[in-house]
């Protein structure tokens, strides 16, 4: 009786966790909204005490943004192709990271008016994340 008690206690708890969202504040909702109007399927996460990530969907498309606690965008990642790269940036890349497979390419779009590029790369049973600016110089994040 305890064992099937615990399992029943597991799988409602187990639930209740799939259920769970994050508390997004009005600002940075109605911000998104203002700006995403026609996006669907939108999840929210919290990155940090002053940070938001909506993702969600436009046009059958993914894509991923930021915005501050106080409802400011801060950045929008979406996704890309390596042949879509600045040719800088892909001659940059395969000069730094020669063999390597690039498993996905998302473009980053800036509230400061700044592009910047991320590339994935599959290393053994690790993701590695190398990014890029217009100029096609390597930066760290």
């Amino acid at each position: 009786m305890k064992k099937m008690m615990l399992a029943i206690l597991a799988i409602a708890f187990a639930n209740a966790m799939s259920f769970a969202q994050t508390k997004v504040p009005d600002a940075v909702t109605a911000a998104f909204k203002q700006k995403f109007s026609h996006a669907s399927k939108v999840q929210w996460d919290k990155e940090n005490s002053k940070e938001y990530e909506a993702e969600f969907e436009t046009n059958g498309v993914s894509y991923s943004a930021n915005f501050s606690n106080t409802g400011a965008w801060l950045e929008t990642e979406s996704p890309t192709s390596f042949s879509q790269l600045p040719s800088n940036v892909k001659q940059a890349f395969n000069t730094g990271h020669k063999g390597a497979v690039v498993k996905s390419v998302s473009k980053i779009e800036t509230s400061k008016g700044v592009n910047k590029y991320e590339l994935e790369v599959k290393k053994g049973v690790s993701t590695i994340e190398y990014f890029y600016n217009n100029r096609g110089q390597e930066i760290k994040e």
